[in-house]
């Protein structure tokens, strides 16, 4: 009987030590997919940026109907951005 105490709590002991690496795989995993995440996001940001920026370029330098929108908004927005200049 206490041979099979000891020996149930010996494979307790073995399951928890293996749990406990388990779970210490899964955090250094979801660390590194975190930080690809985070990169991911700045790429994905830097990709919006240089489109963004290609559509501006784009739209200075085509003289089409569509160009000329683009640049009355960007107008607007920096008009909008000195009155609150003023404002304060």
């Amino acid at each position: 009987m206490l041979e099979d105490v000891q020996k149930k709590i010996t494979r307790l002991i073995a399951l928890y030590e293996g749990e406990r690496q388990r779970a210490s795989e899964l955090e250094a995993s979801l660390s590194e997919c975190q930080e690809t995440l985070q990169s991911q996001k700045k790429q994905i940001a830097e990709l919006k940026d240089k489109i963004e920026n290609g559509r501006l370029q784009s739209a200075f330098t085509s003289g089409t109907p569509e160009a000329k929108k683009a640049l009355a908004a960007l107008v607007g927005e920096i008009d909008k951005c000195i009155e609150l200049l003023k404002a304060d």
